[in-house]
């Protein structure tokens, strides 16, 4: 059974999905108005590794996560770039798309947009008001937080020990307008030239916190089984979904609340920061290296760890990666002149290995040990590559086994196209030239061949090759 922190109980406790089989998991998503960053990638593929495992582990997993598509982020960024709020949207929301397919990111369930859900909003916000939990203010509507029972629940807060402000970024202005000083705003009024939609109490456009209320209840329904986020959301924005959310259904939000660690860049552990230079995004990490090391890297983190980075821990996860791949390159040549059947003893310890990765992932995800099964089913399949009979049927086993559990970190491992007959050719006349002793063409062509990018491997079975 999978075992699971819940930030709510501040334990583990054994996962038990509302409907058998079936998880229905809301992640926070980004706001789109820059590319994204290390920051937010940490969460993403935090996230999208725990699913990989749920569905590994037979789960259907339902995995719906936001774009905020309109804040003050939004706005000020439209103005600053000379464009509409929509067009910023479109252009960065089109960004995300393509920087999480290349780090392997399987697609959402559904990617629900703040914009696209104004009546949703508004009638949700009008069952609040109708229920008393808030209040218009000057074409403003505001959640009356003390009215609420138990808020700071998730976070440990004190409601009356909260400082002025600290359930959203405000003003004077927008403080004189409130019953409370923590009292946090569902619907802003519009100011000039902003975006703004038509609603019963004026126009204006919606708070941060209340779309995600709106979207995890529309598409997952009143009560779910997990909400996830960066452990930097867990107060205010997760607090305040939770009095949104149980205010207006009077159920329970969600079952299991999970929160990933923060990532610091550099060797001094430093906050990534615009001001202090060390802001990193993926677009900007994937020109310049293998998206997969950036994958492997922060996929074996366990995730409610912090993640320091630096360019000697990426250095390690490219030596990592390229282990993984070498692995899977040698068992795949063995399958030419392989023999039919199996070895026993091969599939006892694939199912032993097997066996103790759902141990460590179903503790927490704790990725770290299981990636270190990983590690120790590679070093199987490079022995078993280097035996002088092997069986064909083990060869599926430890190639199927490897691939599925390489897999839910997110690494893809491809065949090498053995079929370049141009490079079988030269490694036919290079042998050749070796039997004869000429080991002057045998160099030429073996530099050849790396010029073009291919390594040579001479091993007891035969020369084979691959790609840099």
């Amino acid at each position: 059974m999978i075992n699971l922190y819940n930030t709510m109980t501040r334990q583990k406790e054994p996962f038990k999905p509302i409907t058998p089989g079936v998880v229905n998991m809301y992640v926070c998503g980004p706001t789109v108005y820059n590319y994204i960053h290390i920051g937010n990638a940490r969460s993403i593929i935090a996230f999208d590794t725990i699913r990989r495992y749920f569905e590994y582990r037979g789960y259907k997993v339902n995995f719906v996560s936001n774009f905020t598509d309109v804040d003050d982020h939004m706005i000020n960024t439209a103005k600053q770039d000379h464009t509409t709020v929509p067009k910023l949207a479109a252009k960065y929301i089109a960004a995300f798309m393509k920087d999480s397919k290349v780090i392997n990111v399987e697609p959402a369930t559904v990617n629900p947009r703040a914009t696209e859900n104004i009546p949703e909003i508004i009638n949700f916000i009008q069952v609040l008001l109708d229920k008393g939990y808030a209040y218009k203010s000057d074409g403003d509507v505001y959640y009356r937080t003390r009215m609420f029972k138990n808020y700071g629940k998730l976070s440990g807060q004190n409601i009356d020990q909260l400082e002025q402000g600290a359930s959203e970024h405000v003003n004077d202005e927008e403080t004189a307008r409130k019953e409370d000083p923590i009292d946090f705003a569902l619907w802003k009024k519009t100011k000039a030239d902003e975006i703004s939609w038509e609603a019963p109490w004026g126009k204006g456009r919606p708070g941060w916190h209340i779309e995600c209320s709106v979207m995890s209840t529309k598409y997952l329904g009143d009560t779910i089984d997990i909400h996830g986020g960066g452990e930097d959301l867990e107060f205010p924005h997760h607090e305040n979904e939770i009095a949104q959310s149980e205010a207006k259904t009077g159920k329970t939000f969600a079952h299991y609340w999970m929160h990933n660690g923060f990532i610091t860049v550099g060797d001094e552990n430093e906050k990534m920061s615009k001001s202090l230079g060390n802001f990193v995004t993926v677009h900007d990490i994937i020109q310049e290296m293998d998206p997969q090391i950036l994958r492997l890297f922060m996929a074996t983190t366990q995730y409610r760890r912090p993640i320091q980075y630096t360019r000697e821990n990426l250095a390690e996860a490219g030596n990592n990666l390229t282990k993984l791949q070498n692995a899977f390159a040698n068992l795949t040549y063995r399958y030419q002149g392989a023999d039919e059947g199996e070895d026993p003893e091969i599939t006892t310890r694939v199912n032993q290995l097997t066996d103790e990765f759902k141990q460590a992932m179903d503790d927490d995800f704790n990725v770290q040990n299981g990636i270190a099964v990983v590690y120790e089913l590679a070093k199987e399949l490079n022995v078993y590559s280097e035996r002088d009979v092997v069986k064909r049927d083990s060869l599926d086993l430890l190639k199927t086994r490897f691939v599925q559990l390489v897999s839910i970190f997110g690494v893809k491992l491809e065949e090498t196209k053995l079929e370049d007959e141009t490079i079988k050719q030269l490694i036919v006349q290079r042998n050749q030239a070796r039997e004869n002793k000429n080991f002057q063409r045998s160099d030429e062509i073996r530099d050849q061949l790396k010029d073009q990018g291919i390594i040579l491997e001479d091993t007891p079975q035969g020369t084979r090759w691959k790609r840099e």
